[in-house]
């Protein structure tokens, strides 16, 4: 049983973000080097993204989850602008590091993304930024997956869900199989999104910290086999620790051990490799500290920043 880890987005180990933005009103500002300007931003990302994957893979960290803001703009209706066919170069290098290095990456759509919108907008713009997400992956020739929550619960969580499904349907099959549901903290727990995700055959990534704050009494240990039936490939799995007691929403920098060790001595008697999405504040740094403490605390035989149990 292999379980391999990763972090999201930004390392803080090192000083360098992918996720360079720029905004409308400087877009407009900019007047006729607006184009030169966001051409400059997007090269950086792109760099940075290669520099991110580089200093993984020299710290054998199989798992990244890139960041959702790599192209500024290209979102906006009233930006007219080439976001792909004069970066295919670039796209096709960061594709090559990650299937030459067999990473395991994928992205998580902003909360602006909301698939069972009540807002025609809303969801009119969701549909284009999947598409746009989907057309990502094809210049880097890579295979990934887009990770929702089920979204909005105006009407109930039944009709939420029942907006979902339906818009699901309405997506081009190329941009459903690429789609994994998320559990939240707030509205639709492993129950609801379960269903959902085996009513569209689709997979579901548990969020354990999500799990805990919003739950029926559910059991985890009675609920992951079918979680993970939901994948034909390797499941993956969300965990961070609270900030505190007071605040048991937000993420704390680090990850509590203790809880992260109860966690695995829970699910292992499923007997199956999967991932899990390290959501902490200190980003690899909390990666590296986990490792440190497990080796400390288990004897769970580690290497490479993947655990075997």
């Amino acid at each position: 049983m292999k379980i391999r880890l990763g972090y999201a987005c930004v390392p803080v180990s090192i000083d360098i973000t992918s996720s360079h933005t720029m905004t409308y009103t400087n877009y407009k500002k900019l007047g006729d080097k607006a184009n030169e300007k966001l051409d400059k931003t997007i090269r950086k990302n792109f760099e940075c993204l290669e520099e991110i994957l580089k200093y993984n893979i020299r710290n054998n960290i199989e798992f990244f989850r890139m960041t959702s803001e790599l192209l500024p703009l290209v979102n906006h209706p009233d930006v007219k602008y080439d976001f792909f066919d004069q970066y295919k170069d670039l796209y096709k290098r960061v594709g090559n590091i990650i299937k030459d290095n067999n990473l395991r990456v994928d992205m998580h759509p902003s909360a602006y993304t909301v698939l069972n919108s009540v807002s025609e907008s809303v969801r009119d713009s969701t549909f284009n930024i999947l598409k746009i997400y989907q057309k990502m992956y094809k210049y880097m020739g890579i295979k990934s997956i887009l990770v929702l929550h089920v979204g909005s619960k105006i009407g109930g969580k039944g009709a939420g869900a029942k907006r979902f499904i339906d818009n699901f349907n309405m997506l081009d099959k190329s941009i459903q199989r690429l789609i994994v549901v998320e559990n939240d903290d707030k509205s639709y727990n492993i129950r609801n999104v379960l269903k959902i995700c085996k009513k569209l055959n689709i997979p579901m990534v548990l969020d354990y910290h999500h799990y805990k704050i919003n739950n029926s009494n559910e059991h985890i240990e009675d609920y992951i086999e079918d979680i993970f039936s939901t994948w034909k490939d390797i499941p993956k799995i969300h965990f961070s620790s609270p900030k505190d007691k007071k605040n048991k929403i937000s993420h704390h920098d680090y990850i509590n051990s203790d809880d992260f060790i109860e966690f695995l001595e829970k699910i292992k008697f499923i007997n199956r490799d999967f991932d899990i999405m390290i959501e902490a504040k200190k980003k690899d740094e909390a990666l590296f500290r986990l490792i440190r403490e497990l080796k400390y605390k288990t004897d769970y035989k580690i290497i490479n920043n993947t655990i075997y149990l």
